[in-house]
């Protein structure tokens, strides 16, 4: 069996497969399913690192897939909500440009310049984070509504959109940082 092909890589393409069936979910106005696909896809997250780092089974395969699983779950989700006016599309709007220009400077700095390592930040983490609150919080609300559900909902929305904001200005401000400080030869 390759090395990739392993229990944490296994989880991690599960997340992966289990995006259609959530955006279908949600599309369909199916919020309880949603909701246990969503919650199924996010137990995958925590358990497919804990597992690689337990055992020793980190690979650069699962290194580049787990990312673009987590992308493509709360991209997915999001997209889902806008379209079925579950989230405001404006926010939706905000999070995608945040995530595009962070694709498109990341692609800059590999192609035109030395920089190959970009670690995720602090606030990068914590936007994420947010983000899967808020997500998880609309689901929720759209599976079992309460007049409490639908307020932490509309109070999430501008924590959500400061923190995504700020995470991408931090971003920029961080690579600015570090072309300078190693003097990142342009090719």
């Amino acid at each position: 069996m390759p090395r990739w092909a392993n229990p944490a890589n296994v989880l991690t393409i599960l997340r992966l497969l289990l995006v259609p069936f959530v955006i279908v979910a949600i599309v369909h106005g199916n919020h309880l399913r949603a909701l246990v696909l969503f919650a199924g896809a996010a137990l995958t997250d925590g358990l497919d690192g804990l597992i690689a780092r337990r055992f020793g089974l980190t690979t650069r395969f699962g290194a580049y897939l787990d990312p673009i699983a987590d992308k493509c779950l709360l991209s997915g989700v999001f997209l889902a909500l806008a379209a079925s006016r579950l989230a405001p599309r404006w926010l939706v709007g905000i999070i995608f440009g945040r995530d595009l220009y962070l694709l498109c400077a990341s692609a800059f700095l590999f192609w035109f310049a030395a920089l190959r390592s970009f670690t995720p930040s602090v606030w990068g983490k914590l936007s994420t984070f947010v983000q899967i609150v808020a997500a998880a919080l609309w689901m929720v609300r759209n599976a079992a509504p309460t007049p409490i559900l639908d307020r932490l909902a509309e109070a999430i929305v501008w924590p959500c959109a400061a923190l995504t904001i700020w995470s991408g200005l931090h971003y920029t401000w961080r690579a600015r940082n570090l072309v300078v400080k190693q003097r990142v030869e342009w090719h």
